[in-house]
Formats: C-alpha cells, structure tokens, sequence
C-alpha cells in the first residue's frame, strides 16, 4: 500500500467527528465563540433539534472580512496570541470549531465589526468556502449551519429524536448560562421559547445564585448553602443543597474550572464523599462549584471537545472541595430544605372538587344568600354545653406547667419549639412561634448517636461496654469470615468480637452509645455492610459507614413512648448537633409547617 496525504476536506470531517458529535457540540462551540468575543446577549435558534438548522447570535466584537475569510480556516485563531498553549485565558483556542463544523453542513457567518460601517457574510457548504459578500448585520455576528452532517449522512443515524437533541443543546447552554450570569441568553426551536435566562446584575455571589436559580430550579436558591475556600493558589467558590433536596442522578452536580464548564469524575467522586454521611447511596444532590486556579496547574488541552481537564494534583483538588463542601454542611445545622414542607402541604391539600365558599369576613370567601349563610352560621356555632365542660386532660407524661417543657413559651422560641404530644408512638410533635414541627424520633435519634459516634471515633475511640455474659451469634460462614477480618476496626467503634467456630463469633462489648441493642440483627446487617462495601473504601470511610449501621441499630425506635421531657432533650440535642436536618440515608427528620400553610389548608387565607 502506497501513503498519501489526505484531501483537506476529508481532514476536515475526521477532524468534525470529534468536534461535533452531535447538534448540541456545535451549538457549544458557537456560544463559547460568541462569549470569547466579549457578547452580552446571545440568541440561538434550532430547527429539528438542530439537524435542519442552528442559528447563533451575539452582540460581541465582530470580525473584519479579511478575519471572516481566515476564520473557517483550520488552526486559525485569535486566542493564543503567544502561542501560549498554558496559559489560556478563553474558552476556545484550537481553533477547529467553525472549519469543523463548515466541513459537514451549509454554514453562513455573518459579522459587523464594533465600528465599522457595513457587514460581511461568507459562506461554506461541505468545506468549500466562498468569497466574502456585503450583508445586512447589526453589530456583533451571526452563525448560521444548515443540514448539519449532510456531508457524512453515517453520523445522521446516530443522533436521537428532536425532542432529545435539543435537551443536549438545552443543557449546553444552560452550562454556559451558569458560569457567565452577567450575559443574557434564549434558546428557541420553531415551536416556542425553551430558555430565557436576563443578564444577573450585581456582585458576583448574588448574580451567580440568581443564575443558578433560573438553570437549576427556584427550590435552589432557598435550599443553597454558600461554599468559599482558599488553598494556597486555589480558589473554590459556588454553592452546594441541603442533603434532603436531592435527586435519583447527578446531572445537577456542575463544576466549572476558570470560567469553563467540564465534566470530571473528580467533581463527583468529591462530592460523593463529601455528602457520604447524609445521603444514600442512590440519591444525589444539587451543586455548582467554581474552581479558579492557575493555568499551569490544569491542562484544558485533552480533548477537542474542550470538556475534560487534566490536574496536576489531583488529590489536592479532592481535598479542597470534599473540605469545602463538609463545612458548608456543617454550617447548616439543623437545617432541613423548604421543599420538605413543600411536599408535605402537597400531600395533605385535597385535590377534588372547589372549596367550599363561606360568608365570614375573614376566611375570604364570597357572599352567600341570606338563608345560607344564617345554616352556615348554625353549622359553626359551638355545640350545646361545650362551652361549660371541663378542659381536657393533658396526654400522659406532659406537664403543661413544667418550665422547659411542652407548656414553656420560652421552649417555643427555639427553632424547633415544645413538644405537644406523640402520635402513633413514633411522631413528636411541637409547638413553635409560628407553626409546628413533626420529627421522625427514630430517624432524628439516629443522626445524633451517629454524630457522637463519629466525635467519639476522632477524638478517642468510641467508648465500649463489657457484656456481663458474651453473646455467641451464629452466621454463615462467609459472614462471620468478613466480621472477623474486620475486628480491629470494629474494636475500634466500641464492637469486640472473637471467631467462635467456623459459622459464629462472640461479642463481648459493645458500644456504650448503644444501650440495649439486638446484638444478632446488628452483626447480620453489618456483615452485609462489609459485603458491599468491599476493599473500596479506606478504613475511615468504612469505619463511617459502619457508623451508620450502628447508630441505626442503637437509636429510639418508631414505637416507643417517650414523656415530655425525653421529647424537648431530643428537640434541643437536634437543633445543637450538626446535619440532624436529616437522617444518615438523607431522609428528613422533621416537617417544618408554618401556622400561614395551615390556615390554607382549611381554607382560613
């Protein structure tokens, strides 16, 4: 076989492949262009999901037409002034965007440099470009690309339906909504407006929640806890949810690397770890980071698509932002996120029928006729003799009276109020001065053995109890094995256990934390524990998870009755320990409902 160099069209659309896998990539290089050129509002229009037609828009510094004519050159660049590939201060610098994209559609630009007195068009259909045309633009340049892959109709096959490849250009743009709050962008197809997003004025931290709002959801904002930290030359910014506002995949997880937006496996390996203590395994929550650091500590140049970087230290960017995130939560106390109440209003609202009108004045009805209102007014009236009868005695074990307790108005002014009562043996429910709390005993019991569990662990080990007899519990042989292997690490939590014969172990201390505890349920579900953690974890992180487990097992169970001053301790240990807004698998442990929600649940506003 003889070599031979390749016709540049065809360098082009191997070149294409890469560059522009699908309509969403092409409208990614076309916005990140736009930006470079210092736009403030960018407009992009597809057709067909952006197979038949994508169209960019930007109000940026335009180009000259001798600019026009070298930019659907390949390799042709502005960005890299000194040839520096380092330190790159913008989002492009390849120079292969608009070339790779020309080479496999019918692509227009049209551009008005910032001055000038006319604009030009130049257009390039499957890599053949023609010469530059006076046109009619405003300032600023617009990219049109037209039956995008028509040259290499294979790659046709591989894109999904309309509806799907303008999800992947909504998230695109949507990407570079979040790093860039003070430019305005809009998204339409033929049909409708799916992205609107105003340009965010102000300083940085509140334009960039604002933005964040708008691409993320309004629960966001309200739910969002602010994470700032600086390492050395490193700087880490952005904001990261409460654990109960979560969801079942991590596309909300956003990291930005100097004003770029990337995906790494560093990002969520980081924050899994972070959020590791609060969440199960299955449910992922909303972040948005923003690391700034020095050009010479990231390379961007790994892939044409701009997408991945390179760390040099990669560990020390897992720390900074594993760090970061853990104070951020720590910070939020006992916090719990407002889409809890949320959701709870929802579930109790009814959903058939109006509401029934009424003619008092302030539950906002309408006027009824004269003969309904005089029955409604019957119907509202108290019952024969109820006004005369006795109070009602107070639920066993509350003392309304008892200073601190549930009839305390100055245990009404903590966050989480007095306790009133117990519903079902499983529910507190208190008091405070605008609303109730319901609390979940078990699951809120559960964050706080596993918080001084955790205490213990990194301050001295956590404090174990002697069995007064040994307690043998028989396994299988697999998991008495894997109990065994691990007893060192378990005797560091306060569990000593000895192999007793292949198929059984024997406790003999167990931790302090714990009380009374069903010994063989806790090794069964620990000896699953360490099945699927595996060799995967390091021993602090196994240690942790094990934690959990244990503190499951030593916690005030759903179904045990507690007095009124167990409640109020519990409420007060709650709002003093960090995280106990929700329970190690993330599920909230208390409802927050203000008295305004309640009374629009009757009907009263």
């Amino acid at each position: 076989m003889t070599l031979r160099r390749l016709p540049e069209t065809l360098v082009n659309r191997i070149a294409a492949g890469e560059v522009v896998e699908r309509p969403a990539a092409a409208v990614k290089e076309l916005v990140e262009n736009a930006l470079d050129a210092g736009a403030r509002q960018v407009d992009v229009v597809l057709r067909d999901g952006g197979r038949a037609f994508i169209s960019v828009t930007d109000d940026g510094c335009g180009m000259t037409p001798e600019d026009l004519a070298l930019a659907v050159e390949r390799h042709a660049t502005s960005k890299l002034p000194d040839d520096d590939l380092v330190n790159i201060q913008t989002l492009g610098f390849r120079g292969e965007a608009l070339p790779s994209i020309a080479a496999v559609s019918r692509l227009t630009v049209a551009s008005r440099a910032a001055g000038a007195a006319e604009a030009w068009s130049l257009s390039v259909e499957a890599g053949r470009k023609a010469a530059p045309q006076p046109a009619a633009q405003p300032p600023g340049t617009r990219v049109e690309v037209r039956d995008l892959f028509f040259a290499t109709p294979a790659r046709l096959k591989f894109l999904k339906a309309a509806r799907t490849e303008l999800g992947h250009a909504q998230d695109a743009l949507r990407r570079l909504a979040m790093a860039h709050p003070e430019v305005g962008f809009t998204l339409a197809d033929e049909a409708r407006s799916v992205l609107s997003l105003a340009p965010c004025d102000g300083e940085l931290f509140e334009a960039r929640l604002a933005r964040l709002a708008a691409v993320m959801g309004r629960d966001f904002a309200p739910n969002a806890l602010p994470v700032e930290a600086l390492r050395e030359d490193l700087r880490l910014t952005g904001y990261i949810g409460l654990p109960t506002l979560n969801r079942g995949n991590a596309q909300q997880q956003y990291l930005f690397v100097n004003g770029r937006p990337v995906r790494d496996r560093l990002l969520h390996g980081a924050v899994r770890g972070a959020y590791q203590d609060f969440l199960a395994r299955d449910r992922h929550p909303l972040v948005a980071l923003f690391l700034e650091l020095p050009a010479e500590a990231v390379d961007v140049n790994v892939h044409p698509a701009k997408t991945e970087v390179r760390f040099r230290e990669p560990g020390l960017m897992r720390g900074l932002i594993v760090g970061a995130c853990r104070h951020a939560l720590a910070e939020a106390g006992h916090r719990a996120a407002t889409t809890v109440a949320g959701a709870a209003l929802g579930a109790l609202k009814p959903h058939a029928g109006p509401g029934l009108p009424t003619a008092q004045a302030g539950h906002g009805g309408g006027t009824l006729p004269r003969g309904l209102a005089e029955a409604a007014a019957a119907y509202h009236a108290p019952l024969p003799g109820l006004a005369d009868a006795p109070a009602a005695r107070p639920a066993e074990g509350l003392d309304p009276a008892a200073p601190g307790e549930a009839g305390s108005e100055v245990a009404e002014a903590y966050p989480l109020g007095a306790a009133r009562g117990q519903l079902h043996a499983t529910y507190i429910v208190a008091q405070t001065g605008d609303g109730i709390v319901i609390v979940d005993q078990h699951a809120a019991h559960e964050r706080l053995v596993y918080e001084r569990m955790k205490q213990q662990l990194g301050e001295r080990g956590v404090v174990a109890q002697l069995l007064l007899i040994p307690e043998v519990v028989e396994l299988d042989e697999g998991a008495a094995a894997r109990l065994t292997a691990r007893a060192g690490e378990l005797a560091e939590l306060g569990l000593g256990l000895e192999p007793f014969g292949p198929g059984a172990v024997v406790v003999r201390e167990v931790p302090a934390l714990l009380g009374e505890v069903d010994t063989q349920g806790l090794l069964r579900d620990l000896a699953d524990e360490l099945a699927e953690l595996g060799e995967a974890l390091t021993v602090k992180e196994r240690l942790e998870e094990v934690c959990g487990t244990l503190a499951c097992h030593g916690s005030v169970r759903a179904g045990r009755r507690l007095n009124a001053a167990e409640m109020n301790a519990l409420l007060r240990q709650m709002e003093a320990t960090p995280h106990s807004g929700q329970c190690n698998h993330g599920r909230p442990t208390y409802v927050e409902l203000k008295l305004a929600d309640i009374e629009k649940l009757f009907g009263r506003r």
